[in-house]
């Protein structure tokens, strides 16, 4: 498994861009896709976004497509989210997770990732 690091979360405004960061050790980072999800207060963990191993393959949400780009540095052993024009309905705890195999039916799957960070809050207030 890879320990995972979330950081950039915290308080803005609706319309407002935000950077969130994962760093990861402990393993080959370049050997895990990666993925970003959400939740948020009595809700089910959602997925955001997903990275390949190499970047070469991307999949969003609905919610995130147009807004938010997820990308990697397998040099730096980071992936990062940037999310555009948030809104306070992306307010939620993001979390970064990892799995060393992809499933095109299975990666929304929360269950599907084996190691996860702790989560950063993000909050967009109106």
């Amino acid at each position: 498994q890879v320990r995972l690091v979330e950081s950039g979360g915290g308080l803005v405004q609706a319309g407002d861009s935000m950077r969130l960061s994962c760093a990861a050790s402990g393993s080959t980072f370049s050997g895990y896709i990666m993925a970003w999800f959400r939740q948020a207060p009595g809700k089910e963990r959602e997925f955001v976004a997903l990275i390949d191993w190499n970047g070469g393959r991307t999949h969003y949400a609905d919610s995130a497509k147009g807004r938010c780009t997820i990308s990697r540095d397998n040099a730096e052993n980071t992936v990062d989210l940037l999310m555009d024009s948030l809104r306070p309905e992306d307010s939620a705890v993001y979390f970064c997770a990892a799995s060393p195999t992809y499933s095109a039916s299975t990666y929304k799957q929360p269950a599907k990732y084996n190691s996860w960070g702790q989560g950063t809050q993000v909050t967009v207030s109106s």
